[in-house]
């Protein structure tokens, strides 16, 4: 009985250190609202643009690729501020959980 109360304290509390880590689908949408669609359009256009696959490489190493591809236009002073790393994880959040290839469809 004591073997079963501490697996079930240890699973939910690596469920609760899960959630509070991880990035954030909603604020993630809210920064693409703001900062992206003006560009790429609603967040069910722009999140199309690439499969999930596609947008954790585009977010890999820091976003180093998204960086890049955003590095002559009147956007590259965001993608290389503090702000945008601290928003990067959110952003790509949502843009994963609702990639081309999701079958998920954002409501904005």
């Amino acid at each position: 009985m004591k073997l079963r109360s501490f697996f079930l304290v240890t699973v939910i509390s690596f469920g609760i250190m899960g959630s509070v880590v991880s990035a954030d689908v909603t604020k993630g949408q809210k920064w693409y609202t703001k900062g992206c669609k003006s560009c790429h359009g609603t967040g069910t256009k722009g999140a199309a643009m690439h499969t999930q696959d596609e947008w954790d490489d585009l977010f890999a190493n820091g976003g180093e690729k998204i960086i890049k591809a955003h590095a002559n236009d009147k956007s590259a002073a965001y993608f290389n501020s503090d702000d945008f790393k601290n928003r990067a994880k959110d952003i790509r959040d949502f843009l994963f959980e609702y990639g081309s290839d999701s079958g998920n469809v954002p409501a904005c």
